[in-house]
């Protein structure tokens, strides 16, 4: 396999290039709830569900350090508009902790589950 080396992108119908780097590195849409299951990714391996709102995301490709900036979003199964708060607990080149809580501070699942990874792969 060969390997193209580039310093910008730019896709097609689309009017501006943007850095290589800016580019995800790794994002992940997980359903938290039974049947847990990675709907849809890149470059996430696997997800393990550690109880309650509580999952790893493996990189399939590692980060060239923990030092990577990580988004987060989350969508709760109640039919009410409650806020769900979500976070990382830690963080490596090889995986990261995402945790969720419901408007009352209590650790959650969350029906679907979605977080980005941006930063240099090793």
């Amino acid at each position: 396999m060969s390997t193209i080396v580039i310093s910008n992108i730019k896709a097609t119908g689309e009017t501006a290039s943007r850095a290589v780097s800016g580019v995800a590195a790794a994002w992940v849409d997980y359903k938290g709830t039974s049947p847990n299951a990675i709907m849809d990714s890149s470059n996430i391996s696997s997800v393990t569900d550690n109880g309650t709102g509580d999952y790893t995301m493996t990189f399939a490709n590692a980060m060239a350090s923990a030092n990577y900036c990580l988004t987060d979003g989350a969508e709760r199964l109640e039919n009410n508009n409650s806020p769900s708060i979500t976070g990382f607990e830690t963080t490596s080149s090889t995986s990261y902790i995402h945790n969720h809580w419901n408007s009352g501070f209590s650790v959650s699942d969350m029906f679907r589950t979605y977080s980005q990874a941006s930063g240099d792969l090793a």
